[in-house]
């Protein structure tokens, strides 16, 4: 698969911030050359406030198993007993066209991925700055019970586990600083000689011309 844009996969625990920082990203991303975000399926039930099609694709888990007999997922994973996937179509349309792809998705998704793309691909873990505040966040998200919130916090120790299989770290501790960190890893992946010999290919093509 030749990819003409590049694929960042971030992963983080629940209470990290990582989706505040990526919806950050995306509103505030200027210097950065066509970035998007894949919006994933899920199966689990919309939270206040978010928006299908904009946050998640908020389906069915019937329609998601038909959607996995008939291959059209990249990736996905079952997380609390919900099911999340990333359409396998949506990625490759958004990469052959030039378009940087960000994917919001877990260690497991990053695994399925990195098996089957091996070009323009990098991740990034965002960790929290300790288990006080990472716990303190699940807590005052006031989005679970603190049943719930125990099982996120094991399930966090056993994603941290994970950082090393990442090619960049962000601790999210002062928000400011870990998104010029993410953005500032974005943009020296788009600068790569890989990509930019693609993006610029008719600019060197006539740089390198001899003169007449």
């Amino acid at each position: 698969m030749k990819n003409l844009g590049t694929l960042c996969i971030i992963s983080a625990p629940s209470g990290t911030g990582k989706s505040t920082l990526i919806q950050t990203l995306m509103q505030y991303n200027g210097f950065i050359y066509k970035i998007k975000l894949s919006i994933s399926y899920t199966t689990r039930i919309k939270r206040s406030g978010e928006i299908h099609g904009k946050d998640y694709y908020f389906i069915s888990r019937k329609k998601f198993k038909y959607m996995i007999n008939k291959n059209k997922f990249f990736e996905y994973a079952k997380v609390f007993d919900h099911y999340y996937g990333t359409l396998k179509n949506d990625i490759k349309t958004m990469l052959s066209t030039g378009i940087h792809v960000v994917l919001n998705i877990d260690w497991k998704g990053a695994q399925q991925i990195r098996n089957k793309i091996t070009n323009n691909i990098y991740t990034i873990f965002i960790l929290p700055p300790s288990k006080k505040e990472l716990s303190r966040r699940l807590y005052f998200r006031g989005q679970d019970e603190k049943k719930i919130i125990a099982e996120r916090m094991k399930h966090a120790m056993d994603e941290i586990s994970h950082f090393k299989e990442y090619d960049y770290v962000v601790v999210n501790d002062d928000f400011n600083i870990a998104l010029i960190h993410l953005q500032s890893i974005i943009l020296s992946e788009q600068l790569r000689i890989a990509y930019q010999k693609i993006h610029h290919a008719t600019l060197i093509h006539n740089l390198l011309l001899p003169d007449v």
